[in-house]
């Protein structure tokens, strides 16, 4: 897992194809906010980033 500061994000974008691959683990699972020591509200952005660009065909469903 990379070491991401969340202070500096304000707004997490699903183009943003590198940063979101660090919330995704080497199965293609999406990591716990636990375990990233994020709030909440921060995972939720988060996840909803992912799957949109999933389904824009930006990030892969599962591990290849």
């Amino acid at each position: 897992m990379k070491n991401i500061q969340f202070n500096n994000l304000k707004e997490i974008d699903y183009k943003d194809v590198e940063l979101l691959k660090s919330f995704i683990d080497t199965h293609g699972r999406i990591v716990g906010h636990r375990r990233l020591r994020m709030t909440s509200r921060m995972q939720r952005k988060v996840a909803l980033a992912i799957k949109r660009a999933r389904f824009l065909g930006l990030l892969p469903y599962v591990a290849a």
